[in-house]
């Protein structure tokens, strides 16, 4: 258990792990406290909302239901709306078999009990991503990834791990929010966790160095460096001037190779021109003896040498 992060503590962290937040008026003191207690927080639940265009409807709620609905409000576009800080009527009554495994932080999340005595507006942070949870409208990758980096933040802060993130319908048997698989949202935000906060992922291809430019750097490079069994009166080498004496080296083992080649093709060609008038020679098993003893040479690059 932890204590729950100030409003300054938490957009803080949100915005080091790269998320976009926007915060609404008043949402410092925007709560239910007056209905139970804020903390001590065990862990974060995720919600979809159910509906489109919710930023307003998770600020007010219902009659039933008064707002706020949630702790942050992830639009489609992937900004994070902060709603409310302190008790938010998001989680309701948990079972406890699902409450203790966000606890002890186990990997394995079970079916909830019937029975919930547990109060997870107390111990939850909640965050509502816009989707209509039908199972056909899309979560955007924009707002995916900034629904991960949200839970890992808090994670990150509290120093726990992805196991203390569940969705509402692992929390009770009332629920099926979020429409996307948890175990998958876990292991994301296990994967940030294991990177600092402003971690980006792997690199796109695009912004790879190419071939040529790896090259030009390389050949440009003015450091020297030692070459194993390089002369006692050479014993550096600069790079660019090593990799230029290797390509040296290849280019007179391709007019060696080439040569050898032309010896190979008269051979067969002899060969040939034998075994047309003698009928106990086998072209074919000469010339491919022939071909695998070639093939068979071991062309050495001595780069140290000269």
């Amino acid at each position: 258990m932890a204590t729950p992060l100030s409003p300054d503590r938490l957009v803080a962290a949100l915005k080091a792990e790269g998320v976009k937040v926007v915060e609404q008026s008043g949402w410092q003191t925007h709560n239910r406290n007056h209905k139970g207690p804020w903390g001590p927080v065990n862990g974060i639940v995720i919600h979809h909302t159910a509906g489109s265009d919710s930023r307003s409807l998770v600020w007010v709620g219902t009659s039933s239901l008064p707002g706020p609905l949630c702790h942050t409000y992830m639009a489609k576009s992937g900004v994070a709306t902060m709603v409310a800080n302190g008790r938010a009527n998001h989680a309701g009554t948990f079972a406890q078999n699902a409450h203790d495994a966000v606890v002890a932080e186990s990997s394995t999340h079970p079916r909830p009990y019937e029975a919930e005595p547990v109060d997870g507006n107390q111990h939850y942070y909640g965050i509502e991503i816009e989707n209509l949870g039908n199972g056909t409208d899309p979560y955007p990758e924009v707002q995916y990834e900034a629904a991960v980096r949200w839970a890992t933040a808090i994670c990150r802060a509290h120093g726990w791990s992805e196991d203390s993130v569940i969705g509402h319908k692992e929390g009770t048997r009332r629920k099926i929010d979020p429409s996307f698989d948890m175990n998958t949202f876990r292991k994301d935000v296990a994967e940030r966790l294991a990177h600092p906060a402003d971690w980006n992922g792997t690199p796109e291809e695009d912004d790879l160095p190419t071939p040529n430019e790896v090259a030009k750097a390389v050949l440009t490079y003015d450091g020297l460096i030692a070459i194993p069994g390089a002369s006692p009166t050479n014993p550096t080498y600069t790079l660019s001037s090593t990799l230029t004496e290797i390509l040296k080296r290849l280019d007179k083992a391709n007019v060696s190779i080439a040569a050898l080649s032309a010896v190979n093709a008269e051979l067969v060609r002899t060969v040939a021109a034998l075994a047309a008038g003698v009928g106990s020679i086998d072209p074919a098993a000469i010339v491919t003896e022939l071909r695998e003893a070639i093939e068979s040479i071991d062309v050495r690059l001595d780069v140290a040498g000269n």
